[in-house]
């Protein structure tokens, strides 16, 4: 710990790691980061990021750690390297997408000086870049208390409850916009099929309580790929444990849209190949 701020590691620099990193150096943070591919984390190092060759190294000496990876194998994996390298009384951050089931898996493996919250990100790319991430936050109140700073850096608060609710909880939000993104799509389609001019048909729709997800469906900033949003949807079917037909025929468009070779194109792309 430096300057009354802690010494954070970060491990995945995805394009959500790589932006909360950045952010986090920008505020003044000593920051360690790993990543898979080693070259995501070169304009990280010109920051004055420190770089780790490994997770154990990266996590070795530091305060906090922040895990924000694609996937549950990812976490699992991940959790291989590093677990074993944690410092007493490190505090945990689990801010990937990956439901309360991963969440509760990663836990039982940790130390017990080890604190865990989870606070998945809700936001994408621009607000992660400022700051202005919605932290979807799970936990011991007297943990989240005392990582609130760093927490409040990446964005605002909302506290959800017990360990793996923040995870819960953006399975639930996630399940909800995915969906809804695919229903504006259609309802394009349709205004399309019956002759209204699309600028018509957008004006409409923002009068409506579609307005928000229109705006999200036409946003050229937020960089979530395709591929992800698919994974959670999946994972959000899977959470619930019963057949789901609007959550599963969502997906199904994702990954068609995924095999044509669109994966890794903003979620907004999705929604105008329906068009």
């Amino acid at each position: 710990m430096t300057d009354d701020k802690p010494a954070i590691a970060l491990l995945g620099l995805g394009r959500m790691g790589g932006a909360m990193a950045a952010h986090l150096l920008a505020e003044g943070y000593a920051l360690t980061v790993w990543n898979r591919t080693a070259a995501k984390a070169e304009p990280l190092a010109a920051a004055g990021a420190k770089v780790a060759e490994t997770p154990a190294l990266a996590v070795a000496d530091v305060d906090i750690v922040i895990t924000m990876l694609a996937d549950p194998a990812a976490l699992e994996a991940v959790a291989d390297e590093f677990v074993p390298a944690l410092p007493p009384s490190a505090t945990v951050i689990e801010m990937s997408t990956v439901g309360p089931a991963a969440l509760t898996a990663f836990a039982s493996r940790l130390p017990d000086d080890v604190r865990l919250i989870d606070a998945p990100a809700l936001g994408s790319v621009d607000k992660a870049s400022t700051g202005g991430l919605t932290l979807l936050t799970g936990g011991d109140a007297e943990v989240i208390e005392g990582v609130r700073p760093v927490l409040e850096t990446l964005g605002t608060v909302v506290p959800t409850g017990p360990s793996g609710s923040g995870a819960a909880a953006k399975l639930v939000l996630m399940g909800g916009i995915l969906s809804a993104l695919t229903v504006v799509g259609e309802t394009l389609v349709i205004a399309a099929s019956l002759g209204l001019p699309e600028d018509v048909a957008r004006s409409v729709i923002r009068t409506g309580p579609l307005a928000g997800i229109l705006a999200r469906s036409e946003s050229t900033t937020s960089d979530f790929p395709i591929s992800l949003a698919a994974k959670d949807l999946l994972l959000a079917q899977e959470a619930a444990g019963r057949e789901l037909p609007v959550l599963a025929a969502a997906e199904a468009h994702l990954r068609r849209v995924e095999a044509l070779g669109h994966g890794q194109d903003e979620l907004a792309r999705a929604v105008e190949l329906m068009r």
